[in-house]
């Protein structure tokens, strides 16, 4: 037994020998496999790895997987972002926050996407709960080599997890910077529609209205053409119907016009061809989003909204009698649940979140005024939190790189106050 101890521990000093400190350290950490990659700029190693989780932190029998995460080191006594992705991560990138901050930085490929799902996808593990706690479980084990202060930050629904990760576990991090972050109330949440009734100039919205009346009359012929269009993009529909796909589109279509600040100019008028109101349609939303591809990529972002996240719907009272393929009784819901699955929404979660934003300390919002999901964003409130609603910004380019000099110095104050503050 003594020659076997000697044998592995020369056999893990070999290993090591001639290692950086950052891969001893990782070799330390149980349940963290990884890999290094690329570094990049500014950085002195980066590195994928395959974190354990458990299916259900609550009960380990129920099994694991293996959760997909990027680490980009910097320094042991730099500050560590955590990004809360909403979705799959197939490779790294540096956040604008970690740059800004000289922090090193743990990219966290959400559960259920991607290469981070178990064998079996059960969806009663999907969840804020089990979603918080996989993060929670990657702060706690590199609180062994980083010490210092933390920062969580996302973008769109991972921002919205960055919120619910601090709900969940308020000591976790220093400060949370969620952008574009929706907090919807229900799986309809009505002030969308509001939001669109006001956003922008009123011959703005004329001119989308008409527009999307142009192609429910001339239909038949849009469609024609689009068979085509789709057949050459390999998009298939069993999902929905063509049919269904091609109205659900024309619904979804202010939505996505707004969401990221489209040239209202751009819009064609009565007297433009066919041709240019098809491409502005392919340019705008399209008919990918409603296919199987598009369908199967996005069923656990489905599958969340339609049972705890909430999302929106399609006000249908302004189309009657030209819709032909959804029905108008009640609004079109944006939710497609996986394979059609039956599941009620709860929104008992989302709603204690959103009350409780209305007193969380730490955090920066960071919002585009044209954007849609701003309609749901964390109204600004009495807490020591900073909001910004972003002039002429938009889903994709409200960040602080693109701030006014004024609001981007008073982010940066706040946030190195926040950072330096004793614990």
């Amino acid at each position: 037994m003594r020659y076997l101890f000697l044998t592995l521990f020369s056999f893990a000093s070999y290993t090591l020998s001639g290692q950086s400190p950052i891969e001893i350290a990782l070799f330390e950490l149980p349940d963290v496999l990884f890999k290094q990659i690329e570094t990049p700029e500014g950085y002195e190693a980066a590195f994928e790895l395959r974190i354990k989780q458990e299916i259900d932190h609550k009960n380990p029998d129920k099994g694991h997987f293996y959760q997909r995460a990027y680490l980009s080191h910097k320094g042991f006594d730099n500050p560590t972002a955590i990004i809360t992705n909403g979705y799959g991560r197939p490779s790294n990138n540096i956040t604008e926050v970690a740059k800004l901050t000289e922090a090193n930085q743990i990219n966290v490929e959400h559960r259920y996407f991607l290469e981070s799902c178990p064998d079996s996808l059960d969806y009663d593990y999907l969840n804020f709960e089990q979603v918080t706690a996989d993060l929670h479980k990657i702060n706690q084990l590199f609180r062994e080599i980083y010490k210092g202060k933390w920062i969580s930050t996302g973008i769109s629904k991972g921002g919205t997890t960055t919120i619910f990760y601090k709900y969940f576990y308020p000591n976790d991090v220093d400060v949370s910077i969620p952008y574009v972050a929706p907090i919807n109330h229900s799986v309809e949440d009505k002030r969308i529609y509001k939001f669109l009734d006001n956003v922008g100039k009123p011959s703005c919205r004329k001119d989308i209205y008409e527009y999307q009346v142009h192609m429910l009359k001339n239909a038949d012929n849009m469609k024609s053409k689009l068979k085509w269009y789709s057949k050459g993009s390999n998009l298939k529909f069993s999902y929905l119907t063509f049919d269904q796909a091609y109205e659900y589109a024309i619904l979804e279509y202010p939505f996505s016009f707004w969401q990221y600040g489209h040239d209202c100019t751009k819009i064609p008028e009565s007297g433009a061809s066919e041709d240019e109101f098809l491409q502005h349609f392919i340019d705008i939303v399209g008919l990918s989003f409603y296919s199987d591809a598009d369908m199967e990529s996005y069923a656990s972002h489905y599958y969340q909204s339609g049972t705890e996240m909430g999302y929106y719907g399609f006000e249908t009272d302004d189309f009657k009698g030209l819709l032909k393929h959804l029905g108008t009784s009640t609004n079109p819901s944006a939710v497609f649940m996986p394979n059609k699955m039956k599941a009620p929404f709860k929104g008992e979660l989302t709603n204690k979140v959103s009350k409780w934003a209305e007193t969380a300390d730490n955090v920066i919002y960071i919002n585009g005024a044209l954007d849609t999901w701003s309609a749901t964003a964390v109204p600004p409130n009495d807490s020591n939190s900073l909001f910004f609603f972003m002039e002429g910004k938009h889903h994709g380019n409200a960040r602080i790189k693109n701030m006014t000099d004024e609001n981007k110095s008073l982010l940066m104050k706040t946030m190195d106050q926040w950072l330096n503050e004793s614990p």
